[in-house]
């Protein structure tokens, strides 16, 4: 079903499914290639850079596959672990939703559902993470996570104690977002 659900997507910024493998010992689906690899890679390395107009597309991609997702399939879909390693890049920085797989299907008459799908910490919303309820908030507030992490650099566990990236953005407005802000970008609005 997974496979078939995978194939019936029709959205520019997500990674299609080529084709399934299949024996008795092995299951794996082939994907569309992406050659610039996933966001993680121009977040977490400094020899990479994304400025702010390709960041703000790159997020402005994923939030429209996330709407077809949820409102544009003939059962909505939830992608249950957006983060950025799940965000692939194109040749041109295009930005295409990944792992898909981890998904759930919302029956038509339902706004929520309770899972045991394991997702990332740090983007897992609380009701999600504490009590296993997965809903389009859910995603929402992963994006929402996944968002401070592209502007500010900042991964939303690398905190000490309780505080999380949620929280200091949050502490720090509205009197210090320069301290947000990632200082590469900030820099890169001086030179230019």
């Amino acid at each position: 079903m997974e496979c078939e659900v995978l194939r019936s997507l029709f959205h520019r910024n997500h990674v299609k499914v080529i084709t399934n493998c299949s024996n008795h010992d092995f299951k794996a689906l082939v994907f569309e290639y992406m050659p610039n690899g996933s966001v993680v890679k121009y977040l977490d390395l400094h020899n990479y850079f994304l400025d702010t107009r390709q960041r703000l597309r790159i997020m402005i991609y994923v939030v429209c596959v996330l709407e077809y997702l949820h409102h544009g399939c003939s059962l909505p879909i939830i992608h249950c672990d957006l983060k950025p390693s799940n965000i692939l890049l194109n040749v041109d920085i295009g930005s295409h939703i990944s792992n898909i797989g981890i998904l759930k299907l919302l029956g038509a008459d339902k706004g929520n559902f309770y899972t045991k799908t394991l997702a990332t910490l740090g983007y897992i919303a609380p009701e999600y993470g504490l009590d296993g309820l997965v809903s389009r908030k859910c995603v929402v507030y992963s994006y929402g996570i996944m968002l401070l992490e592209m502007f500010s650099r900042r991964k939303p566990n690398e905190f000490e104690g309780d505080l999380r990236l949620k929280q200091w953005v949050s502490y720090s407005l509205p009197y210090a977002v320069i301290d947000i802000v990632d200082a590469n970008l900030l820099s890169a609005t001086v030179k230019a």
